[in-house]
């Protein structure tokens, strides 16, 4: 992958915050179609569980585990899900990619405290995380396996895929591919298309198929010339 710049890992750990700032779904939704294009596994990390009193993070839970991911609830300061994330990570080489502030070195040090990475809060003025992170990492696990600190960032580019391509990226997609009633189906425009009867009949979560829509829109208006 060239953002973030990793290779011959075995799976994504994708951090997004339940709060503190705030989670930028947009952000996971577009790593995500990245990883999937490079075949990689993915888990979905919620962190800061604890700073969400209303536990309005569970939503996002459901969103992604409708979808079909993995999902993870963790707070590194609280120690909340991290035997669970240890156990994720033994033997694999995995990378953890966010935007900055999402707690991926807190996360780090609370599965290996000896790793002593070096963390930042938000800025107070901006409520955006500080960039603590400067450089991809290798670092070996006790347990075995190797894992990436990688910097944050505030967005990500998918320009170089095609619109007609989208859909391959979107896992729930899946079972319905040649489905539907036209070849090659958006499960935009077209009648007849499993993908949309699907999210009536609340199969597909409503979000994600919202956020394919517009990714979809914004592809299929960049001049390949």
């Amino acid at each position: 992958m060239i953002r973030p710049p990793v290779a011959n890992v075995d799976q994504a750990i994708i951090v997004v915050p339940a709060n503190n700032p705030k989670p930028n779904l947009d952000l996971v939704d577009r790593l995500l179609i990245l990883v999937e294009e490079e075949g990689i596994d993915a888990y979905i990390c919620i962190n800061k569980i604890d700073l969400d009193e209303d536990k309005k993070y569970l939503e996002i839970k459901e969103s992604y585990q409708k979808a079909g991911y993995k999902v993870l609830t963790t707070s590194a300061t609280q120690k909340i899900g991290i035997e669970e994330l240890r156990e994720v990570l033994k033997d694999k080489t995995s990378f953890f990619a966010g935007n900055s502030g999402v707690g991926k070195s807190e996360l780090l040090n609370a599965v290996e405290p000896s790793f002593d990475l070096e963390t930042g809060g938000l800025s107070s003025k901006i409520q955006r995380g500080r960039h603590t992170t400067r450089h991809v990492e290798l670092m070996p696990l006790a347990i075995g396996g190797y894992v990436l600190d990688t910097p944050g960032f505030g967005s990500v580019s998918i320009d170089h895929i095609e619109a007609h391509d989208l859909r391959h990226y979107y896992i729930e997609f899946h079972q319905y591919e040649g489905a539907c009633k036209f070849t090659g189906c958006s499960h935009i425009h077209e009648p007849s298309c499993k993908v949309k009867e699907a999210l009536d009949n609340n199969i597909i979560d409503e979000r994600r198929y919202k956020s394919y829509t517009s990714i979809y829109n914004q592809l299929e208006n960049i001049r390949r010339w």
